[in-house]
């Protein structure tokens, strides 16, 4: 089974960007998609943001919109995150996930800690 390692992760201010970025053990990702999920403190994981193999599609969260983006190099091999415009608020445990057929993300990295100071 292929596994992911998100790299990335730091401690940044409010209105800073990172890049996250999420390489699978197995070249190529044979998925039907990859996303990007978090969990911050004492909450629950929530959808960051998604994309389609295929057709390249994405989807993001409201509370990103705008200013966070996914993309995949053509080899499908890594996914990223453009985090821009951070906020205190997107401080957070961030995983990648990889999709399967099915709809179901099967597959999770073991996450990277993302910090936002005010």
């Amino acid at each position: 089974q292929v596994q992911l390692v998100e790299s990335g992760g730091g401690l940044v201010q409010a209105g800073d960007s990172l890049r996250l970025s999420c390489a699978a053990s197995r070249r190529p990702i044979f998925t039907y998609g990859m996303g990007w999920f978090r969990r911050a403190p004492g909450k629950e994981r929530e959808f960051v943001a998604a994309i389609t193999w295929r057709a390249r599609s994405t989807e993001y969260a409201d509370s990103v919109k705008g200013r966070f983006t996914i993309y995949g190099d053509n080899a499908r091999t890594t996914v990223n995150l453009q985090m821009n415009s951070l906020k205190p608020e997107d401080t957070a445990v961030y995983y990648c996930a990889a999709r399967a057929q099915s709809g179901q993300y099967d597959t999770w990295g073991q996450g990277t800690q993302v910090l936002v100071s005010s």
